[in-house]
């Protein structure tokens, strides 16, 4: 094993980038615009240009570089084929073998949240376990699904969009991806806020401490829930309810040996967990009940830390 590499994640405004020690140690992070003029052309090239920059800063030969690394928003092939990113404007082609005919250096790719996933398994929250299901809950549901330490990304590289799963049949609102009733329409931060909002609109004389706020947060209701507000606490549930209904589905399929929640709402700490993991293990197949539950450790970094670990396979 060489002695560096890079751990690259694009996402649609900035690229992070990494320098570490194939160890695992983190020995740099930066970041720098994402290029998405003129379908993307630019962002490949500015990595390389990033890369080998850092390569003469801290005088490294590139027979010491292992290789780069990195996640990308949207959905990769095992060759490293994706198959369009709609927000950095690229079609269908293999960015691998592009960014190694830019850098001369080994590159390995994958859907970002997958990457991430990867990282929490080697250095984060899932370290010491092999097969994992990673949740990320922000303005959306993201997952990724680890087996035998490896990423199962599927036949196109879709494997793991979990906030895509249906869970309500009679909804009328559509979500980001077109179709209606998906996970992230309740289970994401936009989610929560969007069924109290309902709620109060149902149940126009209940009391909670929300309605004092002119708009307010899924960090609000969090925080009214663990004051004691019935209303939030409610909510809360609601959400333990559906993502722990669709955790169990998960497990029947893959059967982690953890999951590791991560994203923003994750910041919520025991209040979210506890309501998942209650709920989770009321719908869960015997033999699954007895799986973990971790919050994320990494943070913005577990995609760069994802990136190096899957160009070490």
């Amino acid at each position: 094993m060489k002695r560096y590499a890079f751990g690259v994640d694009i996402g649609g405004t900035t690229i992070k980038m990494g320098l570490f020690e194939t160890d695992g140690t983190l020995l740099e992070t930066w970041e720098i615009p994402t290029r998405t003029q003129e379908n993307g052309k630019y962002i490949l090239r500015d990595i390389a240009d990033e890369t080998e920059k850092k390569i003469k800063e801290k005088s490294i030969s590139n027979l010491d570089v292992e290789g780069i690394g990195m996640g990308v928003p949207g959905p990769v092939g095992e060759d490293g084929t994706v198959f369009k990113c709609v927000n950095l404007g690229w079609g269908i082609f293999n960015v691998e073998q592009e960014l190694e005919g830019l850098t001369g250096l080994k590159v390995k790719a994958g859907n970002d949240a997958n990457v991430a996933a990867l990282g929490e398994m080697w250095q984060g929250g899932g370290k010491g376990y092999k097969n994992l299901v990673m949740v990320t809950l922000g303005t959306g549901v993201g997952g990724g699904i680890i087996i035998n330490e490896h990423i199962l990304a599927g036949a196109n590289g879709a494997a793991g969009e979990i906030g895509h799963m249906p869970v309500n049949d009679d909804e009328t609102e559509t979500c980001g991806c077109g179709k209606k009733g998906c996970l992230e329409q309740y289970a994401s931060a936009t989610g929560i806020v969007t069924i109290t909002k309902r709620y109060f609109k149902e149940n126009a004389q209940a009391e909670s401490s929300l309605k004092d706020m002119d708009a307010f947060t899924a960090k609000d209701i969090f925080d009214a829930a663990k004051a004691g507000d019935k209303v939030s606490l409610e909510m809360v549930d609601e959400v333990g309810i559906i993502l722990g209904k669709g955790l169990a589905s998960i497990s029947c399929v893959v059967n982690p040996e953890v999951f590791v929640i991560g994203g923003g709402m994750a910041k919520a700490g025991d209040i979210l967990i506890e309501s998942i993991q209650k709920h989770y293990t009321k719908y869960a197949f015997h033999a699954a009940c007895g799986t973990g539950f971790k919050l994320a450790e990494l943070s913005n970094n577990a995609g760069i830390y994802g990136g190096v670990r899957l160009v070490l396979e």
